[in-house]
């Protein structure tokens, strides 16, 4: 299976070659004191809250898809999506990883380390801003079956087979604050019944330059401490689809078979008194 995490001295190879879009993650002023040479900055891949119904839906494909193909994604390039590390942006590059396949992008990577990995090797840093070619791609509607709504979520709870995994940070899952933003942020705390948890955090580890992802063996020991195998459909929420991705990505590279996100994650289910949640400390503790 061809791994979807890029090194930087591999993504210097296919930059220089013409072969990539890069696009960073990070904000702004980030990205305006230093990126990878070339790359489009798109910081709004982190930051838009998306609904699960069908407007919700519909309005995330066209945003995204025009701002791939105006970023110059045509369809033959490979995308190379960075932050600043793995485990500082809350998994933003993942989830654009997450937007791209979801739209059914061909090609797309994730640069393994960012930002850190590819300054700590000392490849070229650049402060010129980008004008890219435009390109454009057709969506492709057979890849939306890793991106889940409420109906699917809702079936989740009953279905014995699937585990729905809750990646957030340890004071959401044990319902002490609803979200990164503040506590009360959204309106109800807690969990999606059922679900287990393996904090987000725990699919890394150190490495050369910082943060990087656990081995597939490492990954697939994790997910054994709740049941998970590579043959288990596993439904994955945070709070907005990032830090979902971050998992869902490394669960891919480990070989986990049936993997897909519910993208409006806590902030939605949160927001819809009929939805049932949990409070309270997990596991009766």
């Amino acid at each position: 299976m061809e791994t979807k995490l890029i090194t930087p001295t591999e993504l210097h190879a296919l930059n220089d070659a013409g072969l990539a879009v890069v696009i960073d993650t990070r904000d702004p002023d980030s990205f305006a004191a230093g990126h990878v040479a070339g790359a489009v900055n798109m910081h709004d891949i982190f930051t838009f809250l998306a609904t699960s119904d069908a407007a919700g839906m519909a309005a995330l494909k066209e945003k995204f898809a025009a701002e791939f193909a105006a970023a110059g994604l045509d369809g033959e390039k490979t995308a190379v999506i960075y932050e600043a590390s793995m485990n500082t942006g809350f998994g933003q590059s993942c989830r654009g990883f997450f937007l791209l396949s979801f739209l059914g992008y061909p090609k797309v990577k994730v640069l393994h380390g960012g930002f850190a990995a590819w300054a700590a090797e000392g490849l070229p840093v650049s402060t010129a801003p980008v004008a890219p070619t435009p390109g454009g791609f057709e969506i492709d509607p057979s890849a939306g079956a890793i991106m889940m709504d409420v109906a699917d979520m809702k079936a989740a709870i009953d279905d014995p087979e699937a585990v729905i995994l809750d990646v957030r940070d340890i004071d959401e899952w044990i319902a002490e604050s609803s979200s990164p933003y503040g506590k009360d942020f959204c309106p109800r705390k807690g969990r999606i019944p059922g679900a287990v948890w393996i904090e987000w955090y725990r699919m890394m580890k150190p490495g050369a330059h910082g943060p990087e992802m656990k081995s597939s063996a490492e990954v697939l020991a994790e997910c054994a401490t709740v049941g998970i195998t590579p043959d288990t459909p596993v439904k994955i929420y945070c709070f907005k689809g990032a830090r979902a991705s971050n998992t869902f990505l490394a669960l891919k590279e480990a070989g986990v078979k049936d993997v897909a996100i519910y993208f409006g994650s806590w902030n939605e289910w949160s927001r819809d008194p009929s939805l049932p949640i949990e409070e309270g400390l997990p596991y009766g503790a």
